[in-house]
């Protein structure tokens, strides 16, 4: 099994909101992680097409262990931010944390940055 992450995609949540179902927004979890409802996701989160019709038609629960694994595997929260919403939480109060790597990776950013002002400060100097 691969077990590929995909890039955190974020939605906005009128899109989340327009679901009538939790099935709907795992379907656009997956479509927003660039998978259809096919055989390839079921693979990749270890179940079969009869729980993932059950979890889509919503005769069957979806336990948090494989709820985070979907959202992580399609890298957004749709189903999570759907939930939320239909306990009437504001999604557009909501926000996310910035993880270690989120916050190192942005540090390096800003300094790469900086370095290319530095670096065109330079350049443009010594024409």
């Amino acid at each position: 099994m691969s077990s590929q992450l995909a890039m955190p995609l974020p939605l906005r949540p009128e899109e989340v909101v327009r679901e009538k179902t939790l099935g709907d927004a795992i379907a656009l979890c997956a479509k927003a992680g660039g998978y259809t409802l096919d055989k390839a996701l079921q693979l990749e989160l270890e179940v079969d097409k009869a729980q993932f019709s059950r979890w889509m038609s919503g005769t069957e629960g979806i336990v948090w262990p494989k709820l985070d694994r979907l959202m992580t595997t399609c890298g957004n929260d749709a189903p999570l931010l759907w939930m939320l919403h239909q306990r009437n939480y504001d999604l557009h109060s909501l926000r996310h944390q910035e993880t270690e790597v989120e916050r190192q990776n942005r540090l390096l950013r800003e300094e790469v940055a900086a370095l290319r002002r530095v670096l065109q400060a330079g350049v443009a100097n010594d024409a």
